[in-house]
């Protein structure tokens, strides 16, 4: 698939095109009194939530108020790490080089050393209670398939969307990277901070406030369930993906 192919984009317009422009007039009127940086580590915290990690928001923010006196645990750091992350992508354009950088950032406590920022050199699957659920492409494919991904993102970079089409592109984007699962490990935070980088570069930078790992986190059966469309990255039918692309707007509230 590639992203030109717009599966489901006429559907997607057709149903929520209008709903969008008039939820983003009052997102950005309210998204003016947010902290950018609380937003951001929140952000860092309910991405991480949705992968296991148990630390909540308050916790968080009271590390961050005490981290002088007290040791980070792994966990604390892990969102420590994403957050950092986050900053380094509202500071530099959405490239593949400045993506592997994220990935590196945000790694530390999840890879080794050799594994961070770097595409994995290994198979890998998902697994759920029932057994694997989803085999991702084979690995020395990744550098390819990554590079032609890039490619179709810079094009988008450069082309002139309004703002569905922005939001349509973002979660699409977010979905065929998880397909792609191109980390050993990392792969749904990776995503979900690709979807924001995408859209703050097209729409702006207060869109780094939108809460969409939090409406992510509180529908984590249903991100999880539409997400999957078929067993390995070549069984994918993207003509299933519209209940995914409903998602981010979604969370405009």
């Amino acid at each position: 698939m590639k992203l030109s192919d717009r599966p489901c984009f006429n559907q997607f317009i057709e149903e929520a095109g209008s709903r969008i422009l008039q939820k983003v007039s009052g997102f950005s009127a309210n998204s003016e009194t947010q902290d950018f940086g609380y937003q951001t580590d929140a952000s860092a915290v309910y991405s991480s939530n949705i992968e296991g990690n148990t630390v909540d928001l308050n916790s968080f923010m009271n590390f961050r108020l005490q981290k002088e006196i007290h040791r980070e645990a792994k966990d604390l750091k892990e969102i420590d790490d994403l957050s950092k992350a986050y900053n380094f992508a509202q500071n530099n354009p959405l490239t593949e080089g400045s993506f592997l950088e994220a990935h590196r950032i945000f790694s530390e406590e999840l890879l080794i050393k050799s594994l961070r920022g770097n595409y994995r050199n290994s198979k890998v699957g998902v697994f759920g209670s029932e057994g694997l659920v989803y085999m991702a492409v084979e690995e020395h494919l990744v550098p390819e398939i990554m590079s032609e991904f890039f490619a179709e993102i810079s094009a988008l970079l450069n082309e002139r969307l309004d703002v569905a089409e922005a939001f349509y592109f973002a979660s699409l984007i977010h979905l065929r990277m998880a397909h792609i699962h191109p980390f050993l490990d990392g792969n749904g935070r990776a995503a979900r901070l690709m979807e924001k980088w995408f859209l703050a570069e097209k729409l702006g930078k207060e869109f780094w406030k939108l809460p969409s790992e939090k409406f992510y986190k509180e529908n984590r059966a249903d991100y999880y369930k539409n997400i999957s469309l078929g067993f390995d990255f070549y069984s994918v039918d993207y003509s299933k993906a519209l209940p995914f692309l409903r998602m981010l707007p979604e969370s405009l509230g």
